[in-house]
């Protein structure tokens, strides 16, 4: 089955492989199958370091050719790998087919799920404290404000009991313990 793109560019190929994951040949196979010259596949093993087979890929593609990959996950070991590489494809101007899934950027609907890929990596980049913040919100709202949470760690400190502490704040034992362990689990 020869996949040939659309915009009259290159089939690139990317195989990565894990601890676990697919190995390479299998992906090689696969990926000259859905008709990429296998001059043009670029890999990176399970211990390769800062990925110089997708940079290489990267370096040698061009507007209008085509990234090919066996699964979505084999562009990057994390999910913000993963959504940086879509991004850095989509603003390239790059496609990208992922024959597992079936996504294709030739295809609008497939455009549209890297588009998304590509937007959640902004996301992603935002700072954790940003993304607890844009979260923290969901629920039911907090007992303690952080000035009370900060004054109850300032006295638990100076060897006040938990007791006094939460009767002073107006809550129950339970979740000033509660409140004081989600602090320190944050830190």
């Amino acid at each position: 089955m020869n996949l040939i793109p659309a915009r009259g560019g290159m089939l690139l190929g990317y195989a990565r492989t894990s601890t676990g994951g697919a190995s390479l040949e299998s992906q090689i196979d696969a990926l000259t199958g859905a008709g990429v010259d296998p001059a043009r596949i670029y890999t990176d093993g399970a211990g390769a370091h800062g990925r110089p087979g997708w940079f290489a890929l990267l370096d040698y593609a061009r507007a209008g050719d085509t990234a090919v990959v066996v699964g979505i996950d084999r562009l990057g070991r994390t999910v913000t790998e993963v959504l940086t590489g879509a991004r850095a494809l989509t603003d390239r101007s790059i496609g990208l087919r992922s024959l597992r899934e079936g996504v294709d950027t030739s295809d609008p609907a497939g455009s549209m799920v890297v588009g998304v890929l590509a937007s959640l990596s902004v996301l992603d980049e935002q700072s954790p404290a940003r993304r607890h913040a844009a979260t923290a919100s969901v629920g039911r709202p907090r007992a303690l404000d952080d000035r009370q949470i900060a004054s109850a760690q300032r006295m638990r400190a100076n060897g006040q009991s938990v007791q006094a502490i939460a009767e002073s704040l107006g809550v129950s034992r339970a979740t000033l313990y509660r409140t004081l362990a989600e602090r320190r689990s944050v830190r």
